[in-house]
């Protein structure tokens, strides 16, 4: 059981919370208490995971650490989408050209929402393939992105860790467009709840194995190598939910015979402080 534990506590969790969604939903339990209930059921699980079944007893973060990745989660991860969401959905109600996008753009909603999700999620995935390529290739846009790279050791609370301008972007990419279109508030919730348990264990100091999902989720053992010191390991493994673009356009890196070593930034002087942080585009170097 202990060789198997690797492989199993990923799906387990996954399958576990997303069915815990579905089931809250189907007992008519309110959109948003059965998204968030199971998100903050599989922060508890991981947290746990982490203490008890941990990847590396170095990458354990201090308190000041763990201060700052709250405040990243509570205000950039968590209020400035639903900030932006409230805002675009008064644009689109403002804007009679977004009632002709909905006729010309039309959405699959006859079919299963798992089904619709899985389309989102490729969907949204090939335009933050993208941007986060940009992220990495331009140096403007490297100046915001550093900071979601600054960790030198991953735990799941880093992966609030953005700046609020690049944050915003990703909006546009992964949420915005879906609500134009007129996507469903279950297929989004449903989206959400996948984005944001993945999320946490692509950052998670958890001992973990996933086999042939390395093939098709951005896995924690494909995302550790994302975060390498190393510019050239770092420069690969895109992918927010899903590998599958990384393959098809060559950037999937997953050495068999090698762990990563040290993560973080080149930068030695870069601020630890979240006022530092959010400033330093405004004042670092290039990358």
């Amino acid at each position: 059981m202990t060789k198997l534990y690797p492989y199993l506590l990923y799906p387990l969790v996954v399958v576990f919370v997303l069915i815990l969604h579905s089931t809250m939903l189907s007992w008519g339990i309110d959109l948003q208490i059965s998204t968030y209930t199971p998100v903050l059921f599989a922060a508890v699980c991981i947290t746990y995971l982490e203490l008890y079944f941990s990847n590396l007893p170095h990458w354990k973060p201090n308190k000041r650490e763990v201060k700052n990745d709250v405040i990243y989660m509570i205000f950039v991860q968590t209020l400035l989408p639903k900030v932006l969401g409230f805002i675009a959905a008064i644009l689109l109600l403002r804007y009679a050209q977004a009632e002709n996008l909905l006729i010309s753009l039309r959405w699959p909603h006859d079919m299963p929402v798992w089904i619709q999700v899985i389309i989102m999620m490729l969907i949204a995935d090939f335009f933050r393939y993208w941007f986060h390529y940009a992220c990495h290739n331009n140096s403007y846009l490297w100046k915001y992105h550093a900071i979601h790279h600054s960790p030198k050791r991953l735990y799941w609370l880093n992966t609030g860790k953005f700046h609020p301008i690049e944050k915003a972007a990703q909006f546009l990419f992964d949420t915005l467009p879906f609500l134009i279109i007129g996507v469903s508030e279950k297929v989004l919730a449903l989206y959400f709840v996948f984005y944001a348990v993945n999320g946490f264990f692509q950052h998670s100091n958890i001992k973990l194995k996933f086999g042939i999902l390395n093939y098709l989720i951005s896995t924690a053992e494909l995302h550790r190598w994302h975060h390498s010191r190393v510019e050239k390991e770092s420069n690969s493994n895109y992918g927010n939910n899903t590998i599958i673009w990384d393959i098809l356009f060559g950037t999937r890196y997953f050495p068999s015979q090698k762990t990563v070593k040290q993560l973080g930034l080149q930068e030695p002087d870069f601020p630890l402080d979240i006022m530092g942080q959010l400033k330093s585009p405004f004042v670092s170097s290039e990358k």
